[in-house]
Formats: C-alpha cells, sequence, structure tokens
C-alpha cells in the first residue's frame, strides 16, 4: 500500500485536497508546478475531489485558479452534479457561478473560431427540419417541430428558427434570426425578434471576471437541491451500422430510399443505448415522495428497464461515521492506491441511483452525391448551434463517430426515453422553393446560390435594445432546456388526461380522456362485463337447475335443456369475444408497428 510520502510525490494537489490544507493549496497552484487537471487512479481531477469531499475553502481556491469545471469523472457526473448531490447549499452556488462564467467564455471565444472555419467554405442555404417524434403516438401528438433555415456567407452565418421555447404551459412560438457577423479581430452576434421588431447585440469577446449576469441566484440552487439530479447519454461504445433490409422474406435487398430528391442509402445503427442515471441522496424523504407522485402512469406503462443502483455504503459495527462524504472512512492510502479494491465503497455521500436503460435502432439516409461538405459546412454550423443547444450537443456526439460514407441527409436519433429526434436535410441551395434573397444557381451537375448581404444585417426600422442576454431576458442552460423539454412532454401528457389512475395501452394510444364512451378501453371493458355476465348468468341457471331437479333422474327434462342451450349460448359468446379480443389485440400491434415506421 502507499505511503503518505508516495501519494504527496505522485498527487501532490490531491493530497492536499484530501487534507483540506488550502493555504498549501494555495501556494501550490501559484508555482505553476502541477498539472491542476490531472485524474487520480478513482478518475477525480483535484477540483472534483475537492467537490466530492465537500471541502469548501479548497474548491474556492481550485476555481480562483482557473481550474476547469467542465469536466467528469470515471462515472459519468459533472463537478456541478457532484456538487448538488454534497447538499450544500454554499459549495452548489460557488460552482455554479464558476461553471457559467467559464462556459460563457468559452463560448464568447470559440464563436469566432468556428465562423473562421467556415469562411474558405462553399456558401450554401439549407434547412434543417427537426421533428420531435416517438413510438407512443399520444407523445408525438404532443412534440413539437420545427425547421431551421441556414444561411452561410463568408463568415457570417444566419440561422431561422421558429420554436422558442416552452413556458411551463404551452411551447413557445415566434421569429427569431440569430446572425454571427465573423471579422478578424472577432465576432458579433444578433438576436432578431422579428415579432417585436427589436435586435440584441452581443460582442464576442471573453468577458472580465464580474459579470454579473451569470451570478447563480437562490431560486436556482433551491430548485436544483430540491429536484433529482438526472444525466442522459447514449452509450455510443457498442454501435454499429449496417444496411437496412428491404423486402419479403427469401428476397430481401439492401434499402434504398429518395429524401428530397436524393438518393439514399438506408443505414440502422444497433446496439444503440439511451441511459438515464437519477440520484436522489442529497434529497429529503419529502422531496423524494413529491418527485415519486409527479409520475404519470404513462410513465409507468411504458415498461423502460429501470435498475436501482444503492450504493449505500455497510459499515461494520465497530467503525464511526466520523464524515458524512466520506462514510465509508476510506483511508487516503487506500484511496490512492490503484491496486486496492474498494468493493463498491467510495468518498461523498452514499449514492441512491438508478438506472434506467433504453435501446433504441437509430437509422441514417446517407447519400454519395450530396452538395454539400459534412465536415466543412454542416459540422461547423452544428458546433454553433451545440454551444447553446442541447439537442444540437446529443447530434453534434452522434454525427461525430464513424459513420459510413455519405452525407446524413436524414438523421433519426433518441433524445430521451419515448422521444426522438428526426432530422432532415432539405431545399439545399433553395432548389426545392424559392428563398427571398438567395439566388440558386444550376451549372450542369454544379449547384449552388448567391446570398444577398442584407441577410447578415438587420432591418432598419428595428430597434437595437442592447446586448444579448440583457434586459431581463432569461438564458437557459443546456440542463434546463433538457429540464424543460422533459416536463414540457409531461405536462401535455397530464393535459391529455392520463394523469387519472385508470389510464391504460388504449387511451395511451388514442390520446384520449379515461371513461369516454368511444375508447377502445371502455370497449373492451364492455366485452369483459359482458363475459362475466355470461358466466354469472350461466352458473346462475346451473345453480338453480340444480336445486328444483334434486333427486330427479336423466338428463330429458325441460329445465336440463334450458341449462344445455344457456351453457351453449354462453360457450358461443365466450367464443365471439375472444374472437373480438384477438383481433383488437392485432389492431393493437398494427399500430405499435406503424408509429414505429416514418409516416
Amino acid at each position: 500500500m502507499l505511503t503518505e510520502e508516495q501519494i504527496s510525490a505522485e498527487y501532490p494537489l490531491h493530497f492536499l485536497v484530501w487534507q483540506n490544507k488550502f493555504t498549501v493549496l494555495s501556494e501550490e497552484l501559484k508555482k505553476n508546478e502541477h498539472d491542476k487537471e490531472k485524474k487520480d487512479n478513482r478518475g477525480r481531477t483535484p477540483l472534483m475531489l475537492a467537490v466530492t469531499l465537500g471541502h469548501l475553502e479548497s474548491v474556492r481556491v481550485l476555481l480562483n485558479s482557473e481550474t476547469n469545471i467542465n469536466v467528469e469523472n470515471s462515472e459519468g457526473w459533472t463537478v456541478v452534479q457532484e456538487a448538488v448531490a454534497t447538499g450544500d447549499p454554499e459549495l452548489l452556488q460557488l460552482v455554479l457561478e464558476r461553471r457559467d462564467f467559464q462556459r460563457y467564455s468559452s463560448r464568447m471565444a470559440g464563436i469566432p473560431v468556428l465562423l473562421e472555419r467556415l469562411k474558405e467554405a462553399p456558401d450554401f442555404y439549407v434547412e434543417m427540419k427537426w421533428e420531435f417524434t416517438s413510438w407512443v403516438p399520444l407523445v408525438s401528438r404532443m412534440c413539437p417541430s420545427d425547421t431551421y433555415k441556414v444561411y452561410k456567407k463568408g463568415s457570417n452565418v444566419r440561422i431561422d428558427t421558429t420554436l422558442l421555447g416552452f413556458d411551463h404551459t404551452s411551447w413557445q412560438r415566434g421569429n427569431r434570426s440569430y446572425i454571427f457577423q465573423g471579422r478578424s479581430d472577432g465576432a458579433t452576434m444578433l438576436e432578431i425578434d422579428h415579432d417585436l421588431k427589436q435586435v440584441y447585440c452581443e460582442e464576442m469577446r471573453v468577458p472580465e471576471e464580474t459579470v454579473e449576469v451569470l451570478l447563480a441566484n437562490q431560486e436556482s440552487v433551491s430548485q436544483r437541491l430540491t429536484t433529482p439530479i438526472v444525466t442522459t447519454y447514449i452509450d455510443t461504445d457498442k454501435i454499429s451500422f449496417e444496411r437496412n433490409k428491404a423486402g419479403v422474406w427469401g428476397w430481401r435487398s439492401d434499402k434504398s430510399e429518395t429524401v428530397n430528391g436524393f438518393y439514399c442509402k438506408v443505414f440502422g445503427a444497433t446496439n444503440v443505448e439511451l441511459i438515464t442515471k437519477t440520484r436522489t441522496e442529497h434529497l429529503t424523504e419529502s422531496d423524494k415522495a413529491r418527485c415519486k407522485s409527479n409520475k404519470t402512469p404513462l410513465q409507468n406503462f411504458l415498461g423502460i428497464a429501470e435498475v436501482e443502483e444503492n450504493q449505500n455504503s455497510t459499515l461494520p459495527p465497530h467503525e464511526v461515521l466520523v464524515n458524512s462524504t466520506n462514510p465509508s472512512n476510506i483511508t487516503p492510502e487506500e484511496y490512492f492506491d490503484p491496486s486496492v479494491d474498494l468493493k463498491g465503497r467510495d468518498i461523498g455521500r452514499p449514492k441512491e441511483c438508478n438506472v434506467k436503460v433504453q435501446k433504441f435502432r437509430a437509422n441514417l439516409w446517407l447519400c454519395e452525391e450530396y452538395p454539400l461538405s459534412l465536415p466543412e459546412q454542416i459540422l461547423p454550423i452544428v458546433d454553433l448551434m451545440a454551444i447553446s443547444s442541447s439537442h444540437f450537443a446529443k447530434l453534434k456526439d452522434f454525427i461525430q463517430m464513424q459513420l459510413p460514407t455519405g452525407f446524413p441527409v436524414k438523421i433519426e436519433i433518441p433524445l430521451f426515453h419515448v422521444l426522438n429526434a428526426r432530422i432532415t436535410f432539405g431545399n439545399i441551395f433553395a432548389l426545392d422553393a424559392p428563398v427571398p434573397q438567395v439566388t440558386r444557381i444550376e451549372d450542369g451537375p454544379e449547384m449552388a446560390c448567391v446570398l444577398d448581404e442584407s441577410l447578415f444585417e438587420y432591418p432598419p426600422d428595428y430597434i437595437q435594445l442592447g446586448t444579448a442576454g440583457a434586459d431581463g431576458r432569461r438564458q437557459f442552460s443546456m440542463e434546463e432546456e433538457d429540464d424543460l423539454l422533459q416536463f414540457a412532454i409531461q405536462q401535455s401528457l397530464v393535459d391529455a388526461g392520463t394523469e387519472k389512475e385508470e389510464v391504460d395501452i388504449w387511451e395511451a394510444l388514442k390520446a384520449q380522456k379515461p371513461s369516454r364512451p368511444t375508447t377502445p378501453s371502455n370497449f373492451v371493458g364492455e366485452e369483459e362485463r359482458q363475459l362475466q355476465r355470461a358466466i354469472q348468468a350461466s352458473l346462475s341457471l346451473h345453480q338453480s337447475s340444480n336445486s328444483e331437479s334434486n333427486g330427479s333422474e336423466g338428463n330429458d327434462s325441460p329445465e336440463s335443456d334450458d341449462l344445455q342451450r344457456a351453457l351453449m349460448i354462453s360457450k358461443q359468446e365466450q367464443l365471439e369475444i375472444e374472437e373480438l379480443r384477438m383481433r383488437d389485440e392485432q389492431v393493437l400491434q398494427d399500430i405499435l408497428r406503424l408509429s414505429l415506421t416514418d409516416k
């Protein structure tokens, strides 16, 4: 086992954090002799270790030394999520403020670089249609769609959108344009509200330390400390691609389809696992009960595989709990020695973690002769949007994998448990439908377009209101955007009536409230009631016949004939009801099968 001297030599900053010697830590960081981002053998940087142990002063020293806060530990948890798990509001607020500042700085520095990458690429116009779909038709009905119109000319980019977000009651629609103007010394971002004829202007430069708009408010801190910690991601390690097949059994061939006029090979991505981890160790019992009661019956019905990973440490009877963030009393010699198996023990609060795994089959429509370049023209745009959009971030992660040859004209990937995103590229160079200020050029097989310079300026009669993000406008982080979308879906389900306990598969598929006379669920219930009445009637006749014919011999009496007829009628009714039930099951299977295919 390692000695303290060996630990200090191998992990000097980590060891000071473990001991919470923040004064010495500050002096060591000033020397710039140590790797501030080095991970220990458990996958934690000094900052991650300090947060997990709840050492507030060490966290403050490390953050003041500009350590990277946007890192994950070996289990995929971020610094912010580990800060929430401590339940310490002061620690969480400190971490949130620095996280927001670093993200803002990264965004300011990253946009000019992306625009410079685009500068040499050919100009283009393309539309990206986003459709949020689901294998559950009810959910698809409640989900929005939007078409991003993308204009690129030199180092200028314009993106038009109409879906703005969710305001806790309904989807917000509007007419917004985001214009990025690249320059040699930086960039400018314009956010144009065409409905209000207002413009917000922001210079893309790294801000000073004192950016008041980035300070985390008490409401945000409280909200995080009273709700579960949730992370959703696609496990890309096992994904493989193969051609989809078409045709009947025995005559199978590689599947191809035409998408927006382009011939595409259809590929399926197998072993796509959408994993959601939820932690609740920081919640009170009342918070846990409230969160559990918010789960809708439809969510229970969906049958997502859920595995509870309670990582509570069981202390031997003679052990005494000396630190709530080190409940297993792990020694530094144990923690820093890679040869020591901690046998499920860990620092930090004992984890209460649920893991939900759902397998999807993502689909790709790839065209080998598409007139756009994925790495040169589209990926910089996706990178640009991924800075502030979690959905574009998931798209970016997916298309950066080793895809088969071709441009992904159409992509279908999972976002949440029952929600997929279907992204389709169309109207390239405005060839399918005319677009104002875009002139399409067709020179034989070559296609291109010319964009008017005025596209990248705001109309002169619009009012400029200062910097984007100011004037009281709310800017959401990617985690909040994910939370809002999931809440929107849940709210839509509640609005559709699924909050009632008697919701079943039929009501879910038909998006109708319970107890309506025309729903298939009531039809099935009526079948069951008829069957029960038939059985009850036949039993009553049988009992009545037995009581009236006690001591009689033979089975040729009128009562016996009546009983036989009643039983035959009952049996016939049962057969008819069974046939109806089987037909209804077939209808259900057809509905599910059709909902899984493109409409």
